[in-house]
This record gives C-alpha cells, sequence and structure tokens, in this order.
C-alpha cells in the first residue's frame, strides 16, 4: 500500500521480472531472478495486471486455459493434467457458469475471477496481482478481497497484491508493506496499527486512523 506514484506497481512488476529493477537484487529461493528463465520463472510466479485484454475471440475457459502455457507442448495441446487443474482454478473462482462466454461479455467484476482463475491455472506458488479492484464497485471489491483470502487459506498460495482499499486490507492482510515517501514499512496489521504507521497515508487534516475502529475515518469540518 502507498499514496498514488509512490511505486507499488513498479515492484510488483519488478519482483515478477516484467521490468529490471532500479536497484538491488531479487531473490525467489535464494536465486537470483535475473538467472531463472522466463519459463522456469512462469512455473514460480503467475502475474494479474490491471491493463485491459488485447482484442479476440477467446471464451473464458480458452483465456484460462492460457495460464498452462508454460506446461503444455509444443503445440499446446493440454494434457489431462492440464485440464484438471483448469477444472480446479474454476471450481475455486467459481465461474462455471461463465466458461462458454466470450471474455469480452463479462463484467469487471467477472473477469477479475476469471484472470485469477487463470492464475490459479498456472498452479505456481505466488500470485501477484497489482490493483486487482481497481474498476470494480464496493460489492466486488469485498468479494474479490474475500475470494483471495480464501484461496491463501485453501491453496496455501502466497497472494502479494497493491492495493488502495486500505481498510479491507487491514482487516484481511496477513501482512502489509507501507510505501512512503521516505521509508518502507511492514509487519501485520496490528504491529503497523500500534506503531500509527497508517498515519503517514493520508493527509491529517482530511483523513484520520481511528485505533478502535481499525480504520481510517474523514475528518467533518
Amino acid at each position: 500500500m502507498g499514496e498514488n506514484g509512490i511505486g507499488k506497481s513498479t515492484l510488483l512488476r519488478t519482483l515478477s521480472k516484467v521490468q529490471k529493477p532500479l536497484s538491488g537484487t531479487i531473490f525467489i529461493h535464494q536465486k537470483n531472478i535475473e538467472k531463472i528463465t522466463e519459463k522456469a520463472l512462469s512455473k514460480q510466479v503467475s502475474l494479474v495486471l490491471t491493463a485491459r485484454l488485447p482484442e479476440s475471440q477467446l471464451t473464458v475457459y480458452e483465456l484460462i486455459a492460457l495460464g498452462r502455457q508454460p506446461y503444455t507442448n509444443w503445440i499446446d495441446k493440454l494434457s489431462p493434467v492440464d485440464i484438471e487443474k483448469i477444472a480446479t482454478a474454476i471450481r475455486q473462482t467459481e465461474i462455471e457458469h461463465l466458461i462458454n462466454n466470450r471474455f469480452y461479455e463479462l463484467s469487471d467484476g467477472q473477469l477479475q475471477r476469471v484472470l485469477i482463475a487463470r492464475a490459479l491455472a498456472q498452479d505456481t506458488e505466488m500470485i501477484i496481482l497489482d490493483e486487482p479492484t481497481a474498476h470494480l464497485d464496493m460489492h466486488q471489491t469485498l468479494k474479490i478481497f474475500s475470494l483471495l483470502k480464501k484461496l491463501v487459506a485453501t491453496t496455501q498460495k502466497t497472494i502479494i497484491i497493491s492495493s488502495h482499499e486500505v481498510n479491507l486490507a487491514i482487516q484481511l492482510a496477513d501482512e502489509i508493506i507501507l510505501l512512503t515517501p521516505n521509508t518502507l514499512l511492514t509487519g501485520t496489521p496490528k504491529k503497523l496499527m500500534e506503531t500509527n504507521a497508517f498515519d503517514t497515508l493520508f493527509p491529517k487534516e482530511l483523513v484520520n486512523f481511528n485505533k478502535t475502529l481499525q480504520q481510517f475515518v474523514i475528518i467533518k469540518s
């Protein structure tokens, strides 16, 4: 979490090797990410970005099946294992009723679940999502956060997201990385609340963090 322009998306793109590090080195299982091939990395880390998908006639099932590309043969034929991974991802995201739809027919909330399903089908130990609820209303935002929380518990995968949904993140995240102009703070929501870390997020004359309610409240003029 952090204010606009602080570098959240840059950090996630760097962690997933979409862009070169501005500085420093990234290790996954003690191995420098620069020495991990793209194919090998795609079996360890899956990525869900906010960018719009290119136009195509893909069905929801076909879009999810793309998550198996790191494992398929040179003609991209799906094996029984691939088909089972896709089916499991569809069940986990509860989108069985959508699989024959064209992806462009979906609402933003439905499409986000499909993209999460594609990442699940990729079967990586880590899933990175950049602003997964950016275009969603509150109801759909709650559903996506709840889905991600459930997936962490049921799949034992690590899910890393960037988000401006501070109040939801405080309630649902296991750990928070808080980017500020001067430093980087990390810890459980409880720890960050105890150290007043969230006070750095918004101008104090507009918003106040209420420790009792464990959420931000607008200061009434």
